[in-house]
């Protein structure tokens, strides 16, 4: 398995689990920074992995973001029409 490393340093293996990419980006981006951070920081981290990552790497990942974005936007309106009936 590959890794690519933060701007921090620390390892990122890419295995396929965005999840564990996320993680990584809390903990080197927002917790490092006392969850003092700006959206440009968080960017620029990003920006940094994707450029580390093969295009077969960055489409894995893309696809994987878009199934959970999918997910959490049907999650979302489900939730939003349960509210509405029990209204």
């Amino acid at each position: 398995m590959r890794t690519i490393k933060t701007t921090t340093g620390a390892d990122v293996a890419l295995d396929g689990d965005l999840l564990a990419v996320m993680e990584m980006l809390y903990r080197e981006v927002t917790a490092r920074q006392d969850l003092n951070r700006s959206f440009e920081d968080m960017v620029r981290e990003i920006r940094h992995l994707i450029d580390q990552m093969t295009d077969e790497e960055r489409r894995t990942y893309l696809l994987e973001s878009l199934f959970l974005n999918t997910v959490k936007y049907e999650n979302d309106k489900l939730e939003a029409y349960m509210r509405k009936l029990t209204q």
